[in-house]
Formats: structure tokens, C-alpha cells, sequence
């Protein structure tokens, strides 16, 4: 059996997702749910321990060798982001039965746990497959659940907000797939090993130089960098809590992996950052992100917009560390990219803990809160402190490798750019504390009780595990180097 896991990770929600819709009982269908998550979750936990023992993982499916058949490769770059969306996604089942029975109306909630393991498959399916049009058809799949379930926020805004992903994201999967075809119709292949042997030969003609335009600009579009991120803040902001965290911490972190993927493996390091110099128009749009989404932050009055576009700065970081074109930097890139994880789905789900008691996330709205819910707010509080990268943080930890990159480099202006950066994360980081605690509270907060239930339990684990990995930083520092060392 544990030869097929492989497989069987993304198999299972997949199969799973449509008795989902068949279950005429919300809490039966949640329970259902969340066991599929957790099951996954072992699955790829146990992956994760057998490629730091055993090396990476091949399965040919139906037992057609590549590049003829579809291969699974789970290395220790695929295992380590594997093992992040599988946590997000069990953590998001377990807290949020109480907050999706709220947010979404009861005749909806089997189509929302239906589309949510859609969306957990396809994105465990981009991470896995060693295809390169089935990662277009698990882009797909993840995107199109994602549309739906943006559009079941409670905000009639929500559903702009999803039109707007819906058209962003096909144009960008559009591009992807050009890119695609144009590979496949110079080398005859599908399969991203065999891409990688063949595309040094043919790297002078036009097609290839279209093919990795193509590429570059679908994969932006996915990861909502800097211009390319309208999308997003939309997106996060009104979409129902579960969602907003459960993509807020593996959407952009799996079209990240997907940029490792294609432009460090299919095209090649030497290709991409030699020959077409990627890193030229990355390192540019990277700083970008990072000062204008932070200025952007600051002037917003919906908290969870406000980390919306603190996730763009974010992306920017990791995008940054991947244009140094150093081993330290990649390091940084992909530790950044588990411990931004954890953070901002610590930040969202606070965020569902107060709209239990708020009638919305504008900061008016939240006056006092955190005195009146004093967990919650000390639990902002902490998360917030990561987001800066106050030492003893997860977020800290990445930060500091990121730094140490840029020094290598001997890039001191960019050591600039990171604390001016982190400077603005702590002033809208503040505007928040401030509502939350120096701010009276209205009559209607101080008497709703309304039990939050398991999802202030699950903040704290996650909160918690943030500060664990920035006092003892062994394992993500050793996972993201294992990772970078499979690119190299």
C-alpha cells in the first residue's frame, strides 16, 4: 500500500469530493471531510519521511514507463510543499465546522466541502505529477473550486471578486498552457524529465524563448506577483474565513513551487537565468511588491484586506530570494515559503475568531475586541509579530536567510529595502493592535458571547508552531535546504 501513496493522496479527495455533495447532512459531510484531509495528511507525512531516508519517489501510473505514461515524482522540494498543503487543509476542515456552518447556508455547505476537496486535490496534483499537461489540468481543477468557493462569501462583493480571479486565472492558465503546446511541439514530450534532457538542444529555437515568455507571464499571474496580483486582495477579503485561510497559506506557495519547477528543472537554471536572465525582470518586480503591497496595507480599513496585500509583499520576499541567483537565497525563497504559510493562516483564522463576535473586519468594527476576546487578540498580536520578523518568530528565521543572501551579494541597498519593508509591516500591524485594545468597545461586542468552538484551539496550534520553528528552526531550515539542493 504505502508503494501507492503516491497516488492515492490525490486520489482519495478526488474520489471523495462528490460523495461530499451526496451527503444530505452538513455536520456528517464535514466529518467526512476532515477525516479525508487528516488521512491525506498522513499520506503525505509519511512520503515526506521516506524521501529524507530513501531519496525521491517514482510511481508510474498504470505501469507505463515515461515519458510514454504519467509519472509521479515526489522529491524533497514536492514532499516538503505536500506536506504544507496537507496540513493547511486538515487544520482548516478541523477549526472552521462551526464558522462555514454560519458563513454558508445550509444547502450549500455539501458543495462547499465538495468544492474544498477539489480544490485540496488539485493543488496536492500539481505538486506530485512529473506531467506537464496534467499540472495544467490540476491547475485547473484547483482554480476552478477555488472560483466557486470565493463566490460563496456572505459580501455580495464575493462575487466579483471571484469573476475577477476567474478571469485573471484563465488567462493565466491559458498561457501556462500555450507554453505548453509549444514545448510539446518541439520535442514530442510531456514529461518534465524528458522536457529537461531535450530543451538544451532545441534552446536557440524562437519557440522555446516564446514557450518560456508564456510560461513566465501564466505563472505570475497565478502567484499574483507584482503587476499581475489585482486578483487577489479581493479574493482573500471576501471569500468565506475557511477559504481566505486555506488559500491565503497554499495557492500563491503552490504556483511559487511551480515557478521553481519549470524554470529551475524543465528550462534549466542556465537557461533561465543565463541565457534569458529571468532574474533581471525578477529581482525589479520583486522589490515592487514588496514596498507598494506594504504601503498598500497600511491604508486599508478591512483587516482582511489589509492581509491581502501583506501576502503580496510577502510573495515579493520570496520572489527576491530566488532572483539573487545565490544557493542561501533559494534557501530563503522556500523557507519563507512554510513559515508565511503558517503565519498568515495563524492572522486569517484570527480573523474568523473575531467575525464571531463583529459584524465585519473593518477596523471600526473590531474597536476593543481584543479586550473583550483577550486570546484572540494576544493571538493577532503574536502572528503580527512573525509577519514583522521579530526575533524568536518563524518569521524572523527566513528573514534572517534572505538578509544573509543579499549581503552575500554584497547588496547592502537591498538590506534597506527589507527593514523599510518590515518597518511598514509593524505600522499596519499597529493600526490593527490599536483598534483592538486601545479602543472602546461597543455595547452590542461586550455582550456577544457566541461560542467560538475548536477554532481558537487550532489558532493557538498554528500560532504556536510558528514560534517553535523561530526558536528551534532545525527542521524547515534543514527541509528548505534539502528542497534548494533538488534544484541545484
Amino acid at each position: 500500500m504505502t508503494h501507492h501513496l503516491a497516488i492515492l493522496q490525490v486520489v482519495l479527495p478526488l474520489i471523495a469530493a462528490p460523495i461530499c455533495s451526496l451527503i444530505n447532512h452538513s455536520k456528517a459531510c464535514w466529518l467526512f471531510a476532515t477525516t479525508v484531509a487528516w488521512l491525506v495528511f498522513a499520506m503525505s507525512l509519511s512520503l515526506f519521511l521516506e524521501v529524507q531516508t530513501g531519496g525521491s519517489i517514482r510511481y508510474e501510473i498504470g505501469g507505463w514507463q515515461p515519458p510514454w505514461g504519467i509519472e509521479y515524482h515526489i522529491d524533497a522540494l514536492a514532499a516538503f510543499v505536500l506536506l504544507l498543503v496537507s496540513a493547511m487543509a486538515a487544520i482548516t476542515l478541523s477549526a472552521f465546522q462551526r464558522s462555514i456552518a454560519i458563513e454558508i447556508p445550509k444547502h450549500k455547505q455539501g458543495l462547499f466541502y465538495t468544492a474544498f476537496l477539489l480544490c485540496l486535490t488539485g493543488l496536492l496534483g500539481i505538486v506530485a505529477t512529473a506531467d506537464a499537461f496534467n499540472i495544467f489540468v490540476f491547475l485547473e481543477i484547483s482554480s476552478l473550486s477555488a472560483y466557486a468557493l470565493i463566490a460563496l462569501g456572505r459580501d455580495r462583493r464575493a462575487l466579483t471578486a471571484s469573476f475577477e480571479y476567474l478571469i485573471m486565472g484563465t488567462i493565466g492558465a491559458t498561457f501556462i498552457l500555450i507554453g505548453i503546446g509549444l514545448l510539446y511541439m518541439q520535442t514530442g514530450t510531456l514529461n518534465i524529465a524528458d522536457l529537461q534532457a531535450r530543451i538544451p538542444e532545441i534552446s536557440h529555437l524562437h519557440s522555446v524563448h516564446a514557450a518560456f515568455a508564456f510560461f513566465t507571464i501564466g505563472i505570475f499571474l497565478k502567484l499574483a506577483l507584482f503587476p499581475l496580483h489585482h486578483w487577489l486582495p479581493g479574493a482573500y477579503a471576501y471569500a468565506p474565513s475557511a477559504v481566505s485561510t486555506f488559500l491565503a497559506a497554499t495557492a500563491t506557495k503552490v504556483a511559487l513551487y511551480l515557478l521553481y519547477r519549470v524554470f529551475y528543472t524543465v528550462f534549466g537554471f542556465e537557461f533561465s537565468f543565463e541565457v534569458l536572465q529571468l532574474h533581471y525582470i525578477l529581482m525589479p518586480l520583486s522589490i515592487l511588491a514588496i514596498v507598494i503591497s506594504s504601503l498598500n496595507a497600511i491604508f486599508q480599513q478591512d483587516v482582511k484586506k489589509m492581509l491581502a496585500y501583506s501576502s503580496l509583499g510577502q510573495i515579493g520576499y520570496m520572489t527576491l530570494g530566488i532572483s539573487l541567483l545565490s544557493d542561501v537565497g533559494l534557501v530563503a525563497s522556500i523557507l519563507h515559503l512554510f513559515n508565511h504559510a503558517f503565519i498568515k493562516g495563524a492572522l486569517f483564522m484570527t480573523m474568523a475568531c473575531f467575525l464571531f463576535r463583529t459584524p465585519s473586519m473593518r477596523l471600526d468594527d473590531l474597536n476593543g475586541a481584543g479586550r473583550t476576546m483577550p486570546w484572540v487578540g494576544m493571538a493577532f498580536v503574536l502572528g503580527g509579530l512573525g509577519l514583522i520578523g521579530i526575533p524568536l518568530t518563524s518569521g524572523f528565521i527566513s528573514k534572517w536567510f534572505l538578509v544573509s543572501a543579499v549581503i552575500e551579494q554584497g547588496h547592502w541597498w537591498l538590506v534597506a529595502i527589507i527593514v523599510f519593508s518590515s518597518l511598514l509591516a509593524l505600522i499596519y500591524v499597529w493600526r490593527v493592535v490599536e483598534h483592538l485594545f486601545f479602543r472602546e468597545p461597543s455595547a452590542a461586542l461586550v455582550a456577544n458571547k457566541q461560542p467560538i468552538g475548536a477554532l481558537l484551539p487550532f489558532t493557538w496550534i498554528v500560532l504556536l508552531s510558528t514560534l517553535y520553528f523561530g526558536i528551534n528552526s532545525d527542521f524547515p531550515v534543514q527541509a528548505a535546504k534539502a528542497a534548494a539542493k533538488v534544484l541545484q
